[in-house]
């Protein structure tokens, strides 16, 4: 064997390169493939010369035990393992990388077959059990690289999730904490606009945690209903103008048209249109307006803020949706306001884009499905 593997290198590099051109969805380039071949094949060369001596020790070091007892891995063991690895980072499945040494037994079987040539018990014990310790070792790293990378994908996907609440959470109470000082500053009935703000904060607090509750059960409910666009906008404006006023920015709502209705859930996209009217207060120029204005166009209605911030950085759109990617500004915060609103207005069928307007600011639009008031 060792010497009809030898000499027939060449064509058993050739037939296992045609046999992974005729399976789909590879990407190896032809020298990963022709490398990882060849290297099988001199070490299985080198342990059937190992073995024609009777270095069995020597064997066990070049290809791994029959019973995969040794704690060290053996050279098989080793390229077999970046091999694994190399493939998962190619985007191959567990069975593909099974394929590539099943290629390589099938590619010698065969012409040995068409060569007659005559390979004894113990040498297809050898060839058995070379590829039986590279495809397992192979596989585990495989395996191990493919539940790393799930682990830290999972734990990415959880900390923007913990991330989202404590925003939505610091948001809430930010404006509860500036509606109950502006009770106590004016000496005001907690009945009136103002109270209805803290009122409105405190219920944001209690269906977060309540929603986070229901998350850990598996649940997650999403309701909508329609209401009044117009008594939306009033609302979002009153709970604006504290953080306007907190921060010294002019803030200006627009009149909007009595008759308009929208179908959402009311409490997300007031907490959306919030994380919105937030940024612009945060980023507007000092003595310019963050203006709010709603209205219809065709079959939606359109929602924007607009502020004077100076206009985008280049590629300062694309960036803007991503979560914990912000400016460098001091006051950017997590950079998850509007991840959030996004997903929010999205989760109401809507869409939520950003145009820029060069030397003057950014509008942020919230679009809806149209509805009327009965």
């Amino acid at each position: 064997m060792r010497r009809f593997l030898s000499n027939n290198r060449d064509e058993l590099i050739a037939r296992c390169k045609f046999k992974v051109a005729q399976r789909p969805y590879r990407a190896a380039s032809e020298e990963h493939l022709v490398q990882g071949v060849s290297m099988f094949l001199d070490q299985l060369i080198r342990t059937l010369v190992v073995e024609t001596d009777g270095d069995y020790d020597a064997s066990v070091k070049i290809s791994g035990s029959s019973v995969g007892d040794s704690l060290a891995l053996s050279e098989i063991g080793v390229s077999a393992t970046a091999h694994g690895k190399a493939l998962l980072n190619l985007g191959y499945t567990v069975d593909q990388v099974v394929h590539d040494y099943g290629d390589v037994c099938q590619a010698i079987t065969d012409l040995a077959f068409e060569r007659d040539a005559p390979f004894t018990v113990d040498q297809f014990r050898t060839l058995n059990r070379c590829l039986d310790n590279a495809i397992a070792d192979a596989v585990a790293e495989f395996s191990f690289q493919r539940d790393a990378q799930t682990s830290v994908h999972q734990i990415a996907g959880e900390k923007q999730r913990l991330g989202f609440l404590v925003h939505e959470l610091r948001n809430a109470l930010g404006t509860a904490t500036l509606a109950f000082r502006a009770l106590e500053l004016g000496n005001m009935t907690v009945k009136g606009a103002t109270g209805a703000v803290l009122s409105r904060s405190l219920e944001a607090l209690n269906l977060l945690i309540g929603g986070a509750l229901v998350e850990v059960h598996g649940e997650k409910p999403h309701e909508r209903q329609t209401f009044s666009l117009a008594s939306f906008i009033a609302d979002s404006a009153i709970a604006g103008r504290f953080s306007a006023d907190s921060l010294g920015r002019i803030f200006e709502v627009c009149e909007v048209d009595p008759l308009l209705a929208i179908n959402a859930n009311r409490e997300l996209l007031h907490a959306a249109l919030a994380n919105l009217l937030q940024n612009a207060f945060k980023f507007t120029h000092a003595n310019t307006a963050v203006t709010l204005n709603a209205h219809a166009f065709g079959e939606f209605v359109l929602i924007d803020v607009e502020d004077h911030c100076g206009g985008l950085p280049a590629d300062g759109v694309q960036d803007m949706f991503v979560p914990f990617k912000h400016s460098g500004h001091a006051n950017a915060g997590l950079g998850l306001g509007l991840s959030i609103a996004r997903q929010s207005i999205e989760a109401d069928l809507g869409t939520l884009s950003v145009r820029d307007v060069p030397g003057s600011g950014c509008v942020f639009t919230i679009s809806l499905p149209r509805y009327s008031l009965a």
